[in-house]
């Protein structure tokens, strides 16, 4: 197996997984009290061209902020989806789980369109241990199809351990705060601004998949037994 590289900017050594996201647009909020002018009593003349400025300054600072943080979720979709595909090098599936020796990969993405078509465009003429990779976007109803890696996009605990009971995929990766509780083998999270992700050993024996130990090393957390 090959070091995992995602395509994004990444620490060296134990943390190579450890992607970071942009820094956030400084909080400029903060200071335009102190940039605010005295206006006109009236609200004319001088003071309201001042006010004027001010609230352009606001509209600006507020624009920004708001495309930095569409900027940082459209990087963090991108990490996500590059962990995706280098986690398929790193477990080991039960040979049950492919119909024959040439059986493809099938990656199950639900609730995220944008990562399943990064995805898509990570896996083209890619694969993995020989085997070629599908990725499937996938609807709730979809959970009965066969899978060997389903992505659970989304914050909601319930939900996600609602969507978990229904897949037979033996890799199942969640973004949830109760990722692992829900029953996940892998859950992505941010560390200091830096996309993580932490490991359940127990999840991963009921499913009967393998994890590698580079993997496990570069975890942000590995969980086995009772937390």
């Amino acid at each position: 197996m090959t070091p995992i590289r995602p395509d994004c900017p990444q620490r060296p050594a134990r943390r190579a997984l450890s992607l970071p996201l942009p820094l956030p647009l400084p909080l400029l909020f903060a200071a335009l009290p102190a940039l605010m002018l005295p206006t006109a009593a009236a609200g004319t003349g001088a003071g309201a061209r001042v006010g004027s400025a001010n609230l352009a300054l606001e509209a600006e600072v507020a624009a920004q902020a708001q495309a930095q943080s569409a900027e940082d979720s459209a990087l963090e979709r991108r990490v996500k989806a590059a962990f995706l595909y280098k986690f398929l090098g790193y477990a080991e599936f039960p040979a049950a789980a492919f119909d024959s020796p040439g059986a493809p990969l099938v990656i199950g993405v639900i609730g995220a369109d944008d990562i399943a078509a990064e995805l898509t465009r990570i896996v083209a003429g890619r694969n993995v241990n020989g085997r070629p990779i599908v990725v499937r976007l996938l609807r709730e109803a979809d959970l009965a199809q066969s899978t060997h890696m389903l992505f659970v996009a989304g914050a909601d605990d319930v939900r996600s351990t609602r969507l978990l009971r229904a897949s037979a995929a033996p890799l199942t990766v969640t973004e949830c705060d109760g990722g692992l509780a829900a029953g996940g083998v892998i859950n992505f999270t941010i560390v200091d601004e830096r996309v993580r992700f932490d490991v359940s050993l127990d999840a991963a024996e009921k499913k009967n998949i393998k994890l590698s130990s580079r993997l496990l090393v570069v975890a942000n957390r590995v969980q086995k037994g009772a937390t």
